[in-house]
């Protein structure tokens, strides 16, 4: 880098600084904007002979604060509008009043069939049905056969259905 162009920036740079500022409202991104216009000055200067270096700078100092609210504007549309897209996609996981209120019913009733189970069953029904455990896990926990804990789970399936009235 020749010293003529640092001298040229440093004797500008302030005076930059009030142009970008001009252009995106805030003096801090007006520094960064400089500051990122002086390394392609020196970058380019290194590459080739400039002419006019001075408005080389200010073209440099303009296009980035333009893309820089460009980049802003579009950042803003998408995440705002992107993040009430998504709460909006996503149903609520609690059930509503009425729902709890159709099926209070259901789960009282439900309660008593588990509770009439024996043990063993009830057991079986609930690591499988509730707790997602598979049938050798539950066979190993009862210290009974697969196939057996298979016919647990179906019994206390069957016990439960008949007892909600459900085919």
């Amino acid at each position: 880098m020749s010293p003529d162009i640092t001298a040229l920036f440093m004797e500008h740079r302030r005076s930059l600084i009030d142009y970008a500022t001009g252009l995106i409202g805030s003096r801090t991104q007006a520094e960064d904007v400089v500051q990122e216009a002086w390394l392609r000055l020196d970058h380019a200067a290194r590459q080739q002979l400039l002419r006019e270096p001075l408005s080389y700078l200010y073209r440099i100092v303009r296009n980035l604060a333009l893309d820089g609210q460009r980049r802003t504007a579009v950042e803003k549309r998408i995440f705002s509008s992107a993040a009430d897209d998504v709460i909006a996609a996503y149903p609520d996981v609690r059930p509503s009043a009425e729902m709890v209120a159709l099926y209070k019913e259901d789960l009282e009733l439900l309660r008593e069939a588990l509770a009439e189970l024996p043990e063993r069953t009830r057991v079986a029904f609930e690591m499988h049905r509730l707790g997602g455990c598979k049938l050798r896990e539950i066979a190993t926990v009862l210290n009974i056969s697969t196939p057996m804990a298979q016919l647990l789970v179906m019994d206390g399936l069957q016990h439960c259905k008949h007892r909600l009235g459900w085919p």
